[in-house]
């Protein structure tokens, strides 16, 4: 059948015409493919960042409820008694304290992370050796 379609020439040309513009459109379709992988790289690695730093910020910013114990303490003076509120506050640690505590530990799990991710790496390449062997 192809013998018959090559010794035309008319049909010659629209098949090589339709293959040109299949080509064309693989090649676009390929590019547009690259480029929607890259965006959708992109995105991740920007939502994941955004991610990230809500939560170092809302854990770095956690309020701590005081607690606080309202104590009625009488007091005579000259004119009669006054009633004085008294605020017994919890101690709280200091902000920079808090920040190098939180960062420890989000380092902790970051090469925990790492290590447990080198492992799994080891333990695979020791079973494609087991297997070559």
């Amino acid at each position: 059948m192809e013998l018959l379609e090559t010794q035309d020439p008319e049909k010659r040309k629209l098949i090589e015409t339709s293959d040109r513009h299949k080509r064309a459109l693989e090649k676009d379709l390929s590019d547009l493919t690259q480029k929607s992988d890259q965006m959708l790289k992109n995105a991740l690695i920007i939502g994941g960042s955004l991610a990230l730093t809500y939560l170092l910020i809302s854990s770095l910013s956690k309020k701590k409820k005081k607690k606080k114990n309202t104590a009625n303490v009488s007091q005579k003076t000259e004119m009669g008694t006054a009633t004085v509120d008294q605020d017994e506050e919890e101690s709280v640690p200091s902000i920079f304290g808090e920040v190098g505590t939180r960062i420890v530990n989000m380092g902790a799990v970051m090469l925990l992370d790492i290590a447990r991710e080198k492992i799994s790496e080891y333990l695979a390449s020791r079973k494609k050796e087991d297997e070559h062997s």
